[in-house]
């Protein structure tokens, strides 16, 4: 299933490409969109991890520079039965996480700062089971050659206005053509990106709070929620096609559960882990990975080095 819609996805993506050759060029732009479209989707499935955590400025941290963060990590991923993936750190205000990578022997999570030091060791332990889900379900592959491709349509769109508008260019709807080219495909491609993003985020969301605890994971989203209301990311606003991405929507506004987001409302998701409490029976807790666990290490902070007095020291 997962990979049929990966399939799906990449169809309609790959189908709007071509729609914005053919409204700028023609069928001579369509062929030239379409095997553009191919390279691109080749490129995507085995770089597009590595593109995404560039955008955000992600740095790569291992055991002896981040021990608590990878220690975190590399329990969850153990009791979770899946491989370690690689570890990441973006340094940014606001707090947020994501996952990439095209399968569980090649991903990779990444986590903002901002997270790391707003968050309990607990909190994070959920977030980041929630990003083991996103693994363990291919999502990640979905996701990054989404926002890849996303954001390639609507650069494309964009020099729209630089390469339509004539018949010297065979385009057959002249600047009418290249104006729906410009304001239609982005929003197309928008719309199929947030088509998976809901049952995408309530699943992931079930999963991880099974790999970890459910209150852990609530209570994080809502101090995550709170911060990426109060604190600009300033990576994603400039790649707004990779905030389908992180856990909680990371650009300013467009927090409604509605057809505009990229996201289900924050408060939708905790009402839904709560629900998943109570179904709990107090002998079958969601996990056993118990509070005290979490690995600590003195003062050190989540990523190597001093750090003030918080829930990492």
């Amino acid at each position: 299933m997962n990979f049929m819609r990966t399939a799906m996805l990449l169809a309609s993506l790959t189908a709007i490409f071509m729609g914005v050759g053919y409204l700028i060029g023609g069928s001579g732009g369509m062929m030239i969109a379409f095997f553009m479209a191919a390279a691109m989707n080749l490129f995507s499935y085995w770089n597009s991890d590595k593109m995404v955590l560039s955008m955000h400025h992600a740095r790569e941290v291992d055991e002896r520079t981040a021990p608590q963060y990878y220690g975190i990590v590399r329990d969850l991923a153990k009791r979770a039965n899946m491989p370690m993936p690689k570890v990441y750190v973006m340094d940014n205000p606001q707090p947020n996480a994501f996952a990439t990578g095209r399968n569980p022997q090649n991903a990779a999570v990444a986590a903002t700062t901002g997270l790391l030091n707003s968050l309990t060791p607990e909190e994070v332990a959920g977030v980041m089971a929630h990003e083991l889900a996103h693994i363990r379900n291919y999502d990640t592959l979905t996701m990054t050659i989404t926002a890849t491709i996303a954001g390639a349509i609507s650069m494309l769109a964009n020099f729209a206005f630089f390469f339509g508008g004539n018949r010297d260019n065979n385009n057959p709807f002249g600047f009418i053509g290249v104006l729906v080219a410009a304001i239609v495909a982005p929003f197309a491609a928008m719309l199929v990106q947030m088509a998976v993003s809901r049952t995408r985020e309530y699943a992931a969301d079930r999963m991880g709070a099974e790999i970890s605890r459910p209150e852990w994971l609530a209570s994080a989203l809502a101090k995550i929620a709170n911060g990426a209301r109060r604190i600009e990311n300033a990576d994603a606003e400039h790649n707004p096609a990779t905030a389908h991405l992180f856990i909680v929507n990371p650009l300013s506004g467009a927090r409604m559960d509605n057809l505009f987001s990229t996201h289900p409302a924050t408060e939708n998701r905790i009402a839904a882990l709560r629900a998943m409490m109570q179904e709990m029976p107090p002998s079958q807790p969601a996990s056993s990975f118990p509070s005290g666990s979490v690995p600590r290490t003195g003062n050190a902070g989540p990523w190597g080095g001093a750090a003030p007095r918080g829930p990492w020291g």
